[in-house]
């Protein structure tokens, strides 16, 4: 039990860490959009180059919303099956395994968001 313990708290504080250090939002992607759109006008197609990067902003911060709020729920859920477990063990376990994926989840989805930023920052700075 002790074991669990330590691992939530590890992962929490991480995570906690991470939103300080980067607030997710889809601003980066801004520049993107015009060299999105030199491509489009380099291959025949015409297209309005702002409007390429705002359709991507807005669908990625509708991704993180969205994640953010299944995060959310299922943080929730676990939260009231522990209350509502009145020491039955299985119960327990069941809203610890949520808890675990939950966290584990939201790690990886905010990971994958730095590692694209970053990625795509030095793409961007080094074109």
């Amino acid at each position: 039990m002790f074991r669990y313990k330590r691992i939530i708290i590890a992962i929490a504080s991480t995570m906690f860490s991470l939103l300080l250090l980067m607030p997710v939002s889809a601003q980066g992607l801004k520049d993107s959009g015009i060299y999105l759109g030199q491509v489009i006008n380099g291959a025949g197609y015409s297209s309005s180059q702002q409007d390429v990067g705002d359709v991507v902003g807005t669908g990625i911060k509708l991704v993180l919303t969205l994640v953010g709020l299944i995060f959310l729920i299922l943080m929730v859920y676990a939260g009231l099956l522990w209350m509502t477990a009145r020491g039955e063990e299985a119960q327990v376990e069941k809203a610890r395994k949520i808890i675990v994926a939950a966290v584990i989840g939201l790690v990886i989805v905010v990971s994958a968001y730095a590692i694209t930023t970053l990625v795509m920052d030095k793409m961007v700075t080094a074109g």
